[in-house]
């Protein structure tokens, strides 16, 4: 997070104590989880919001599909003349050899 959105985050949150305070309540309230347990998470969705533009992982994002051309795209990045490893070299007996 930059300076700039750190900075607008915490004059909100100054701004907004007592609300972010009895959220957290409400919070604790509805579920199992202790106010200390809910402010990690509540802290991030109000950097969420406070920042909508922020990037957030494909993996939360897309759909399965383009989970699923995103994996795609990146194997298909990868240098295909690459020397394959040896029967041996991933054979049990080579990765569990004994050396005494």
């Amino acid at each position: 997070m930059n300076n700039r959105i750190s900075g607008i985050l915490h004059h909100f949150e100054e701004t907004h104590k007592e609300e972010i305070e009895a959220i957290t309540q409400v919070l604790a309230r509805i579920t199992t989880l202790s106010p200390e347990q809910i402010k990690p998470y509540l802290g991030k969705m109000l950097e969420q919001l406070v920042n909508p533009q922020a990037e957030y992982p494909l993996y939360n994002t897309a759909t399965a599909n383009e989970l699923s051309q995103a994996f795609r795209d990146w194997a298909d990045s990868h240098n295909r003349n690459t020397p394959l490893l040896s029967d041996y070299a991933v054979s049990r007996e080579n990765i569990y050899s004994d050396e005494d």
